[in-house]
């Protein structure tokens, strides 16, 4: 089978279940920004050498295969058998986010995004994670989504925010305050 199909070369795509939109559509930029996130944490594991923190981004780059899934699925096609983001992905984001947290240094100022490369990358993931959170909140006042798809998003960028912080501390890399 050919990567290419010529199918979408007028600027028309699928989702799953086969119902055609254009590809500017808000559900496509959406799962799209899923997508593109799921990428960038592909990249934070490429130069990143703590095996904690690897586990715990490839659980999120599952999640996000199962976020895709779900938003590419409007009508909740039966003959695709896929799972959701569950209330129990939003409760271990929050428990990482709680075992790691106590160990870093209270904020007192905002941080300028960076710090060593696996750091750096991670806070450019959880800008694209906002920007996905955004889509999807104006997704859900124009389609029914799950609420759990907004509400893992904003999770994960917390996480993400936590995550580069944790790389700062573990490579003595100091945190760069935003000076006014």
């Amino acid at each position: 089978m050919k990567i290419y199909t010529k199918t979408g070369d007028k600027g028309i795509t699928s989702f799953l279940g086969g119902m055609r939109v254009p590809k500017d559509s808000l559900r496509i930029e959406t799962y799209g920004t899923v997508d593109e996130l799921n990428s960038v944490i592909g990249i934070c594991r490429s130069v990143n050498s703590i095996k904690e923190i690897d586990t715990i981004l490839d659980k999120i780059q599952n999640d996000l295969f199962t976020l895709g899934a779900e938003l590419a699925d409007p009508i909740g096609s039966k003959k695709i058998n896929k799972t959701r983001i569950k209330q129990s992905a939003i409760s271990r984001l929050e428990r990482v986010i709680d075992e790691i947290e106590p160990g870093l240094k209270p904020l007192r100022n905002f941080i300028l995004p960076g710090g060593n490369r696996t750091a750096a990358e991670l806070h450019f993931a959880r800008t694209v994670c906002r920007r996905a959170e955004r889509l999807a909140v104006r997704l859900s006042r124009e389609e029914r989504i799950s609420d759990q798809s907004v509400i893992y998003l904003n999770r994960l960028s917390d996480l993400l925010f936590v995550l580069a912080r944790r790389m700062n501390f573990l490579n003595n890399t100091p945190e760069k305050k935003w000076v006014i």
